[in-house]
Formats: structure tokens, sequence, C-alpha cells
């Protein structure tokens, strides 16, 4: 088992060589974290056995205390999921849209050009934050002025709002307003459209209007804020990297890839098993949860080679950053434009990045401590020079 008191981004190395699981508390509750990568994958195919339909235990820890509806689709099963993702995966696959790849380049190389043009920064709040809530209004497609309420949130909606164990109401007031607005005066917006969906031959109600919303706004908030942080983090420490990248440009959906393998913000996910199950030798009660564990089976031994390493040109990378199965995660087309986008500005604009404080994200629990994005990081850009 691994050392809790010295984090790193493999925290299951040790646990993952000895046996199929960890046996780790959460709440109260002690769950077999599924560590290598073919069982997880397979846990996450097999939702009959390991299910999602279970409002407020999907996440770990659960979120019972900080909201008051079942998110959606994503603690749901199929059909059930198969019909509440189709409602919301149209706005999500904006991303791909040359108008809003338009506008997250545009956002970026702004974000990119003020960092270049101040002595330093704080990466986590004033570049990774406003990006991440900028680029959220265009896949909402609502006004970009409501990016400065997004930005007042911070970076963990929850805590901010309710704190850790109160349940959160500054979320739910937005929302509850937003789909007011929008059932007087619907526009072409996301909250618009799920006033306008039907789900089984009839209209949402609001309570799942408002597991859409909640999910959008929770789901891909501080996942991208801390990748963007660990990215430019990694820039600074490694400035070999962007030179790798300048060399030759098509890495850099390799290398983005990469990013998403190792600084994989999520570290595991719940699943609720409906009755009593086996699961690699340890009885699972009914009612009682699993986790998948997303980070460690990114670092799987058996599937990547030097897992610790972070090779911009790794290829095949089977990662499973967003998911695998029924759930994969909406938001990766979003999150892969961002990232990407960015790697392509710093390649052409920044050429060095310097670190000049650093206060990581630190997750504790009983079994293991893992590195997971900044909680502030100061740094320098520095502009690159062309003849």
């Amino acid at each position: 088992m691994s050392d809790p008191k010295n984090p790193s981004r493999d925290p299951f190395r040790d646990a993952r060589r000895e046996g199929p699981i960890l046996k780790c508390p959460f709440q109260g509750e002690e769950l077999p974290m599924i560590l290598r990568h073919a069982d997880v994958r397979e846990a996450a195919r097999d939702w009959e056995t390991f299910s999602s339909d279970a409002p407020f235990r999907v996440p770990i820890p659960s979120e019972e205390d900080v909201r008051s509806m079942r998110q959606l689709p994503i603690e749901t099963d199929p059909p059930e999921h198969t019909e509440y993702r189709a409602i919301a995966e149209p706005y999500f696959q904006r991303a791909k849209q040359p108008d809003m790849i338009e506008k997250v380049e545009a956002l970026i190389e702004k974000m990119v050009g003020s960092a270049l043009e101040r002595d330093s920064l704080e990466v986590v709040n004033d570049f990774s934050l406003p990006i991440q809530s900028h680029a959220l209004t265009y896949l909402l497609n609502v006004s970009e002025s409501e990016a400065e309420t997004y930005i007042g949130w911070g970076i963990h909606v929850f805590k901010v709002t309710g704190g850790p164990f109160k349940k959160g109401t500054e979320l739910e007031d937005y929302l509850q307003a937003q789909f007011d607005r929008a059932e007087a005066d619907p526009g072409e917006d996301f909250f618009s459209a799920l006033t306008r969906a039907t789900y089984q031959g009839r209209k949402l109600t609001r309570e799942e209007m408002m597991g859409f919303g909640n999910l959008t706004f929770a789901g891909g908030r501080d996942t991208i804020i801390h990748s963007v942080s660990s990215i430019i983090a990694h820039f600074g420490e490694h400035p070999e990297a962007l030179e790798f990248l300048r060399e030759d440009p098509k890495r850099i959906v390799l290398a983005s890839e990469e990013f998403f393998r190792v600084f994989m913000p999520l570290t595991h996910i719940g699943r609720v098993c409906p009755v009593e199950t086996e699961v690699h030798g340890t009885t699972v009660p009914a009612g009682g949860r699993v986790s998948l564990c997303w980070n460690s089976a990114n670092h799987d031994e058996d599937v990547f080679e030097h897992p610790e390493e972070v090779r911009l040109d790794r290829k095949p990378n089977p990662h499973i950053s967003f998911g695998f199965g029924a759930h994969l995660c909406l938001g990766a087309p979003h999150a892969r434009l961002i990232v990407r986008t960015l790697l392509n500005e710093l390649v052409n604009r920044v050429e060095s990045i310097e670190i000049l404080s650093a206060n990581p994200h630190i997750e504790v629990e009983p079994k293991y401590s893992r590195l997971n994005g900044y909680e502030a990081l100061e740094a320098t850009f520095r502009e690159r020079q062309r003849d």
C-alpha cells in the first residue's frame, strides 16, 4: 500500500501490484477501489452489476449534503440513461462547431496575451478559472457576461456555495432563475432547450432540468481548471516540453491526451451494487458501493509503458480519463477543445514559463494521498521572440 503521507500522481502503484482492489473508508463506508485498467473498464461497462442509478452516491464522497436533486444523465442506467443523454448531447457536441472553436481560440489568445503582458499571474484563479468560465458560456450559448457569475463561484462550486458539509443554494438558485427566464422568454441557449425537451413523450420536470444543469456546472468545473493549471505547471517544470511540441505541432493532439491521462482530476467514481456482489474476492452488500479508480487505471503498468513518465508523443494511449462505457463523459469534446487550443497558443507564443510559487491541491484519504492540481500557482510567462 502507498504511504498516505507522501502524495504522488500515482499513489496506488503498490496496491495495484499487490491485488486488484484497495479497501478504503469513505464517510463510514469501506469501499473496494478497483485499481487495474482492464478491471475498471469491465466494471464501467457492466451497468447492471455496478449501477449508476443511485442519486447523490455516484460521486465519492457522496453529495447528499451539497445538492438536492439527482444529476442527469450520469445518475441513471440504460435505457433511461440513453434517452436522457440524447437530450443534452447536442449542446455538448457544439464544441466541434467552427463558430465555437473560433470563440475558444480567441479567448485563449486573449488570456495568453494578457499573461505575457504581466510580470506574473496566479494561474488557478486568474487564468484557468476564467478560461473555463468563459468557454462554458459559449458551450451553453448564453451571454458571455454570465462568466463573471461563474468566476465568482471559485473553483469548487459546492464548497464555495455551501461548504463541504452544508447544502449549497447559490448554484441551485442560479439554475432556478435561468429556467424561470427560459420558460418566460425562451431563446437558443441550453436552459431554453431543456424547457422545450421531452422525455418519454412528456416535458421534463423542473427537477429533471435542475439535474441536467447541476451536472453541467459541477462536472466540468474543477476538472478543467485543474487540468489547465497542471499543464502550465508541467511546462514550468519541464521547459523542454514546449520545445518538443514546437518541433512538430502535430504532437499537440497526442500531448493533450497524455496530459488527460497523467493529470486526471477525478480520482474515481462510485457505482452501487443492487444485490450482494463478489468484487475480486470482497463481498459488497446489496446497496453497497464500489470505486472505479480512473487514476490508478491510467497508471497501470500492464497497459502504459513507464506510466510515471509524461510522454507527449505516447501512442497508443487508451486512458480512461473521460470514463468508459455508456457513461463516457459528455464534456470530453469541450475539454479537448480547450486543452488543444491552449497547447497550440503556448507553443506559438510562449518561450518559457517560470513557476514562482505553488500550493498543490492534495486529496487526502485514510489509505492514500494524491497530488491533484493546485490551490494556487504563481507563474511568469515569457514571450517567444521570432525572427
